[in-house]
């Protein structure tokens, strides 16, 4: 279900989901582009994208498709691997990147939960329970290892040069196969168990 339902049925919910959904996204591009930056390419830089504005990176279409469809996707920060000062090092940690934010992101949200148990802060906890919960998901659904998602970008960075050049080939249909298989439900036990290991390793900290 997209938010637009959402909007019209609980105004406030929306507000709530959205600002965390929404910087959860912006987050996860950026740390792409920083930790790209950091490894000797300076594209995201050059191209103004190490920003908290929203107006760099949200895509148009993609905005819309959330909203109707409750599936959307930012602009994604340009990276070229090519200046990284070590490809494949690089093309690990700069992937990682992303989900390595909304890790931390949902783990901070869950640990404010914890320290605040007990107390009245009323919108705050709702808010900070969409935050863990929307990075949980994009941490999950990013896993994934089919092109573009980063989960393929980690794997190519571990497999030798033949099978990558495989796996870099689908990148043109990826988002196609990826849209396909969620319609039919064979990425969703995927997601599912990704998500479930996520929320095991922050309670192993957050008891």
């Amino acid at each position: 279900m997209g938010l637009i339902q959402l909007l019209f049925r609980d105004p406030l919910t929306f507000v709530l989901l959205v600002i965390p959904l929404m910087y959860s996204i912006i987050l996860h591009e950026l740390a792409h582009g920083w930790v790209a930056y950091r490894m000797g390419d300076p594209t995201a830089k050059w191209l103004g994208r190490l920003s908290l504005d929203p107006r760099k990176h949200l895509d148009p279409f993609g905005s819309i498709a959330l909203l109707i469809f409750g599936f959307g996707w930012a602009k994604p920060v340009p990276v070229n691997f090519q200046n990284l000062r070590d490809l494949r090092q690089g093309m690990i940690f700069v992937s990682a990147a992303g989900i390595a934010a909304n890790l931390i992101l949902a783990f901070v949200a869950f640990l404010v939960m914890r320290m605040t148990q007990g107390y009245d802060i009323g919108s705050l906890n709702t808010l900070l329970y969409f935050m863990a919960r929307v990075n949980i998901m994009l941490a999950a659904f990013n896993l994934i290892p089919i092109p573009p998602l980063d989960g393929s970008k980690i794997l190519m960075g571990f497999l030798p040069g033949e099978y990558r050049y495989q796996l870099e080939r689908l990148e043109p249909y990826g988002m196609f196969i990826i849209l396909g298989l969620l319609y039919i439900g064979i990425l969703n036990p995927v997601i599912s168990l990704f998500q479930n290991i996520i929320i095991y390793a922050i309670q192993l900290f957050i008891p």
